[in-house]
Protein backbone atom coordinates (compact mmCIF):
# COMPACT_ATOMS: atom_id res chain seq x y z
CA UNK A 1 0.00 0.00 0.00
CA UNK A 2 1.09 3.45 -0.48
CA UNK A 3 2.10 5.98 2.05
CA UNK A 4 0.38 9.38 2.61
CA UNK A 5 3.73 11.48 1.55
CA UNK A 6 3.85 9.26 -1.74
CA UNK A 7 -0.10 10.03 -2.18
CA UNK A 8 0.26 13.39 -1.97
CA UNK A 9 3.17 13.79 -4.16
CA UNK A 10 1.22 11.97 -7.25
CA UNK A 11 -1.28 14.06 -6.32
CA UNK A 12 0.71 17.26 -6.51
CA UNK A 13 2.61 15.90 -9.77
CA UNK A 14 -1.24 15.62 -11.56
CA UNK A 15 -2.10 19.15 -10.39
CA UNK A 16 0.95 20.29 -11.83
CA UNK A 17 0.36 18.47 -14.65
CA UNK A 18 -2.52 19.84 -15.19
CA UNK A 19 -1.79 23.45 -14.82
CA UNK A 20 1.09 23.03 -17.74
CA UNK A 21 -1.33 22.29 -19.94
CA UNK A 22 -3.93 24.80 -19.39
CA UNK A 23 -3.05 27.71 -21.54
CA UNK A 24 -5.02 31.53 -21.69
CA UNK A 25 -6.50 32.54 -24.48
CA UNK A 26 -4.48 35.14 -27.04
CA UNK A 27 -6.13 37.31 -29.22
CA UNK A 28 -5.79 40.87 -31.42
CA UNK A 29 -7.92 43.49 -31.07
CA UNK A 30 -8.44 45.94 -34.05
CA UNK A 31 -10.52 48.61 -33.10
CA UNK A 32 -12.39 50.01 -36.26
CA UNK A 33 -13.52 53.88 -35.15
CA UNK A 34 -14.96 56.90 -37.66
CA UNK A 35 -12.13 59.31 -38.32
CA UNK A 36 -14.31 62.36 -37.14
CA UNK A 37 -13.80 60.68 -33.48
CA UNK A 38 -9.89 62.20 -33.51
CA UNK A 39 -11.08 65.35 -34.71
CA UNK A 40 -14.02 65.70 -32.27
CA UNK A 41 -11.31 64.91 -28.93
CA UNK A 42 -9.16 67.48 -30.28
CA UNK A 43 -12.31 70.09 -31.04
CA UNK A 44 -12.90 68.94 -26.86
CA UNK A 45 -9.54 69.93 -25.72
CA UNK A 46 -9.86 73.63 -26.96
CA UNK A 47 -13.08 74.16 -25.56
CA UNK A 48 -12.86 75.16 -21.96
CA UNK A 49 -14.08 71.93 -20.01
CA UNK A 50 -11.32 71.73 -17.22
CA UNK A 51 -9.81 74.28 -15.19
CA UNK A 52 -7.34 76.27 -16.82
CA UNK A 53 -5.03 78.10 -15.34
CA UNK A 54 -3.38 81.57 -16.02
CA UNK A 55 -1.16 84.13 -15.46
CA UNK A 56 -1.91 88.12 -14.93
CA UNK A 57 1.08 90.37 -16.43
CA UNK A 58 -0.25 93.58 -15.80
CA UNK A 59 -3.39 95.67 -14.25
CA UNK A 60 -3.40 99.21 -14.92
CA UNK A 61 -5.14 101.53 -18.02
CA UNK A 62 -6.01 100.15 -21.25
CA UNK A 63 -2.87 102.06 -23.10
CA UNK A 64 -0.51 100.92 -20.56
CA UNK A 65 -2.30 97.02 -21.24
CA UNK A 66 -1.75 97.68 -25.20
CA UNK A 67 2.36 98.74 -24.56
CA UNK A 68 2.68 95.53 -21.88
CA UNK A 69 0.92 93.15 -24.50
CA UNK A 70 3.01 94.57 -27.45
CA UNK A 71 6.15 93.87 -25.28
CA UNK A 72 4.72 90.93 -23.91
CA UNK A 73 4.03 89.03 -27.68
CA UNK A 74 7.74 90.52 -28.33
CA UNK A 75 8.96 89.27 -25.67
CA UNK A 76 7.02 85.63 -25.75
CA UNK A 77 5.48 84.28 -28.43
CA UNK A 78 4.51 81.02 -27.55
CA UNK A 79 1.20 81.64 -24.95
CA UNK A 80 -1.73 83.49 -26.24
CA UNK A 81 -2.35 86.83 -24.63
CA UNK A 82 -5.85 88.15 -23.61
CA UNK A 83 -6.68 92.00 -23.18
CA UNK A 84 -9.32 91.77 -20.73
CA UNK A 85 -11.21 94.93 -19.33
CA UNK A 86 -12.38 94.34 -15.64
CA UNK A 87 -13.50 97.82 -13.98
CA UNK A 88 -11.79 100.22 -13.99
CA UNK A 89 -8.35 98.04 -14.99
CA UNK A 90 -7.81 96.55 -18.30
CA UNK A 91 -5.76 93.10 -17.43
CA UNK A 92 -3.28 91.28 -19.61
CA UNK A 93 -4.10 87.52 -19.12
CA UNK A 94 -1.05 84.45 -20.59
CA UNK A 95 -1.90 80.91 -21.52
CA UNK A 96 -4.11 78.08 -21.25
CA UNK A 97 -2.75 76.10 -18.56
CA UNK A 98 -3.80 72.73 -17.89
CA UNK A 99 -1.89 72.06 -15.11
CA UNK A 100 -0.59 74.38 -12.24
CA UNK A 101 3.01 72.40 -12.73
CA UNK A 102 2.71 74.09 -16.34
CA UNK A 103 1.56 77.39 -15.22
CA UNK A 104 4.39 77.01 -12.69
CA UNK A 105 7.19 76.85 -15.44
CA UNK A 106 5.45 79.39 -17.59
CA UNK A 107 5.79 81.68 -14.71
CA UNK A 108 9.09 81.22 -13.75
CA UNK A 109 10.16 82.10 -17.54
CA UNK A 110 7.99 85.40 -17.46
CA UNK A 111 8.67 86.46 -14.17
CA UNK A 112 12.55 87.39 -15.52
CA UNK A 113 10.84 90.10 -17.10
CA UNK A 114 7.27 91.18 -15.14
CA UNK A 115 8.07 90.24 -11.50
CA UNK A 116 4.73 90.74 -10.27
CA UNK A 117 3.06 88.09 -12.63
CA UNK A 118 0.72 85.79 -10.76
CA UNK A 119 -0.91 82.50 -11.65
CA UNK A 120 -4.72 82.24 -10.90
CA UNK A 121 -7.85 80.23 -11.92
CA UNK A 122 -10.49 82.64 -14.17
CA UNK A 123 -13.79 82.15 -12.42
CA UNK A 124 -16.00 80.25 -15.17
CA UNK A 125 -18.63 82.45 -17.04
CA UNK A 126 -22.16 81.16 -16.12
CA UNK A 127 -23.59 82.52 -19.50
CA UNK A 128 -21.65 79.58 -21.23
Amino acid sequence: MLNKKTIKTIVFLAFLALTLQVSAQEGVVMIDQDSDIETLLEYKKDIRTVDLYKIQVYSGTRSGAENTRRHFLNAYGEWPVNMEFDSPNTKIWVGNFRSRLEADKALLKIKRKYANAFIFKPKKDKKK
